[in-house]
C-alpha cells in the first residue's frame, strides 16, 4: 500500500481530550484531509491501490468524495494529453460500481472528445449534468464553438447558456 494512515482515537481519559467548548474534529473529517493528502502525493503506479483503499472507507459519501476530488485533478491535468485514455481505462475498472464516480469520469471522457475535436453528439452536451455544462464553458481548452453554441442555445441553467454566450462573445472580438 502507499503508507495511508488515519489519526487514531485519543485513549479515553488520555491527556488529549479536547478543551471544553470546543468540539473535537470528526473522524471522517480527519481521514477524508488523510486521503486527500495522499491522493495528491501518490505515485502513478501506487494510485489504483490508494483509490481502491480510499473506496472501501465505511463512509461512502466521504469517500466517493475524496476520490471525485482526485478524479478531477487528475483528469484536468491529463485531459490532452495521451495518457488519458489509458488511466481513465484503469480508473473506470476501480470505480464501476460508484454511480457519482462513473457519471464525473465519463464526463470528463467527453469534454476530452470536445476539446481534441473529436465527434460528439448533441444529446451527450444537453443530457450532460449541471457540472459539466459549466466546465465546457468554462474551461478555455473545451471552447469548442458547436459545443458553445449549442450550450448558448440549450443548456440546462441560465448559468450555463449566459457563460457559453460570452465566450462566443469573446471569440468573435478582434484580438
Amino acid at each position: 500500500m502507499t503508507g495511508l494512515h488515519t489519526a487514531e482515537e485519543p485513549d479515553e481519559g488520555s491527556a488529549e481530550e479536547p478543551d471544553e467548548g470546543s468540539a473535537e474534529e470528526p473522524a471522517e473529517h480527519r481521514r477524508f484531509a488523510c486521503y486527500l493528502q495522499a491522493l495528491e502525493a501518490v505515485a502513478e503506479a501506487d494510485e489504483v491501490d490508494l483509490v481502491a483503499a480510499v473506496l472501501r472507507d465505511q463512509d461512502t459519501t466521504m469517500a466517493d468524495s475524496a476520490v471525485g476530488r482526485h478524479l478531477d485533478r487528475r483528469a484536468a491535468d491529463l485531459l490532452t494529453g495521451p495518457a488519458f485514455t489509458a488511466w481513465a481505462r484503469t480508473m473506470t475498472g476501480v470505480i464501476a460500481d460508484r454511480d457519482f464516480l462513473t457519471l464525473r469520469l465519463r464526463e470528463w471522457t467527453l469534454l476530452r472528445t470536445i476539446a481534441l475535436g473529436k465527434p460528439w453528439a448533441a444529446e451527450d452536451l444537453t443530457s450532460a449534468s449541471d457540472w459539466f455544462q459549466r466546465m465546457a464553458t468554462t474551461l478555455q481548452v473545451v471552447a469548442s464553438p458547436e459545443a458553445l453554441r449549442l450550450l448558448a442555445e440549450r443548456g440546462r441553467t441560465r448559468r450555463v447558456r449566459n457563460a457559453a454566450s460570452r465566450q462566443l462573445q469573446h471569440r468573435d472580438q478582434p484580438s
